[in-house]
């Protein structure tokens, strides 16, 4: 099994490196709390974007593996959104538990992305190997991480079916993770501000 496998499979995992020092030094202000949630907003939003046309295979825990090359909607900006909108919401969720600042805050960016990349290396190789020139071409005109304007011509985007109740079912998870995650953090705003 190589890194990014292993990384892909125990990805529901990973975070907790991150949440356990998040939660025991966290010291919430009124100003981290704000900022943070926009950056957890916009995080999410990007992930529901996606997902609404990527549909419930963002999911997959076993093997890396895609029934469609998704080019539309934010993939036509950038390839690999949903992993951007993970690393705002985890930036985010840091911002508001102010803890360890600016270390943790850095950590999360860098962590994640170390993460994510190696994914993404995975995840490449296999829609390479499937889709071929199709989606080499995709690469040459959408990057990977930073998002390219004008997006991908809109004559080559997939013409995938967008499925707004299905990609609220397929992010109930994500959804129930960030949302517990803030109450607690606001929980220990108040705690410490009684």
């Amino acid at each position: 099994m190589t890194l990014g496998q292993f990384l892909f499979r125990y990805r529901s995992y990973t975070p907790i490196l991150f949440i356990i020092p998040m939660l025991l030094y966290s010291r919430p202000t009124l100003a981290t709390l704000i900022s943070g949630a926009v950056f957890v907003a916009i995080g999410e939003f990007m992930r529901f974007w996606g997902v609404t046309y990527a549909g419930s295979e963002t999911r997959t825990t076993g093997n890396v593996g895609a029934s469609n090359l998704v080019t539309q909607g934010p993939f036509a900006y950038v390839r690999n959104p949903l992993y951007i909108g993970n690393i705002f919401m985890y930036f985010g969720i840091s911002i508001m538990s102010n803890s360890l600042f600016p270390f943790l805050q850095i950590f999360s960016i860098l962590y994640f992305t170390f993460q994510y990349h190696f994914i993404i290396i995975e995840e490449e190789g296999f829609l390479r190997d499937k889709f071929k020139d199709k989606y080499d071409e995709y690469c040459s005109e959408v990057n990977r991480f930073l998002p390219k304007f004008p997006p991908y011509d809109l004559s080559k985007q997939s013409k995938l079916k967008k499925d707004i109740p299905g990609a609220y079912s397929s992010e109930k998870r994500t959804f129930q993770a960030v949302f517990i995650s803030m109450i607690m953090i606001i929980l220990i705003f108040f705690l410490i501000n009684q």
